[in-house]
């Protein structure tokens, strides 16, 4: 089997990237998953996408791979470009990882995907969408508030200062976003409490792995307890030292609400193969949905590797399972299905995309 694990290489295209260290370790990912999936048969090499070039479409032309793993977070340093690299999959007919360009489209589009959750009675918080500073001044929500960009994800552009209790705070924040990003602001209502991930895996039936906590330590004193750019990426800072990704007890009624919540958020959306979906969970005990990662982070030592671990499915594992599940779906077979003309087929299942085609046709649409 021939796999491509196509990924962004655009971390220095920009001189000044509010997000060079989440592009960054997309390269260290692919590398990662190589060397895991490299085994029994299978061939998995790296392909880069260099900026805003696309000439990575006659490569994958040529290779027709069986599979194309796709870690792809942005086009030329732009997050918008994740969303048109599945559209370039399926034109080529090439089955891939992960959620299709309308999912990914929604998640990253952080006020759209709140519509549609709202429209499918998710829990998830208020929020009003900022995009001049005039309209800072006509929120009108409960405080706290949380103010982060409309259209980023990996926590860009979010610290301390995001989170306001205040009209002049508000106000800064806002412009802040703004200027930095030149897209508009998401303010949220602040919901204080625990911090849950719920990663899932699979189709049909989609799985929920164990449950991962932020514990937040002494940095946070004080302060608001939120991952930051800085707790997330920037490995030097108190804010990374005092946030690690844990498991998370909760007593089984309230770690069923909260794997509930996060599969009609993640349905909604209609995601496929992979993916986390953030919540914050009050003290009430109410899971609000605060983002949806469709294609989370795949590094070893990220949070849904540590997950599939604690599952007992160590990283080579867990990157075969990702390919069954993708071939699975993209094929309506198992991919070990025995090939050939007259081979039976077995029922599609409800969720298969419809895209996919047989011989002669669309091959293997993902």
């Amino acid at each position: 089997m021939h796999i491509i694990l196509l990924h962004n290489r655009d971390h220095d295209l920009l001189e000044d990237d509010p997000g060079r260290e989440a592009r960054e370790d997309v390269v260290r990912v692919a590398e990662s998953l190589a060397h895991a999936l490299s085994r029994d048969g299978v061939v998995a090499e790296p392909l880069a996408i260099e900026g805003d070039r696309l000439d990575f479409v006659e490569a994958l032309r040529f290779l027709q791979p069986d599979l194309v793993v796709n870690l792809c977070e942005s086009l030329a340093a732009d997050s918008r470009g994740e969303m048109a690299v599945p559209c370039l999959l399926d034109a080529l007919g090439l089955p891939y990882t992960g959620s299709s360009a309308l999912s990914l489209g929604l998640a990253l589009h952080k006020p759209k995907a709140k519509d549609v959750l709202r429209a499918h009675g998710v829990s998830t918080p208020a929020s009003f969408v900022v995009r001049k500073r005039e309209d800072a001044l006509a929120v009108d929500l409960p405080w706290p508030l949380i103010v982060k960009p409309a259209r980023e994800d990996a926590s860009v552009g979010m610290d301390f200062d995001s989170v306001v209790t205040e009209r002049s705070a508000l106000v800064r924040a806002c412009e802040s976003v703004l200027r930095t990003f030149h897209q508009p602001a998401l303010v949220e209502q602040f919901i204080p409490g625990r911090e849950v991930y719920v990663p899932l895996l699979g189709n049909s039936p989609r799985q929920a792995l164990p449950l991962t906590e932020i514990h937040f330590g002494r940095a946070f004193d004080d302060r608001p307890n939120i991952v930051s750019y800085r707790a997330k990426w920037e490995a030097e800072s108190p804010e990374y030292r005092d946030s690690p990704t844990g498991p998370c007890r909760l007593d089984a009624v309230q770690e069923a609400r909260c794997i509930q919540t996060a599969l009609e958020a993640f349905a909604a959306l209609d995601c496929q193969d992979y993916g986390r979906v953030d919540l914050r969970v009050s003290p009430e005990g109410v899971p609000y949905v605060i983002d949806i990662n469709p294609n989370c982070d795949l590094h070893p030592g990220a949070g849904f590797a540590k997950a599939a671990q604690a599952a007992g499915m160590d990283y080579a594992a867990l990157a075969s399972r990702i390919v069954e599940v993708a071939l699975e779906r993209a094929h309506g077979n198992p991919h070990t299905r025995k090939k050939g003309p007259g081979t039976a087929r077995r029922v599609d299942p409800a969720n298969r995309n419809l895209l996919a085609g047989g011989a002669g046709l669309r091959h293997r649409a993902g």
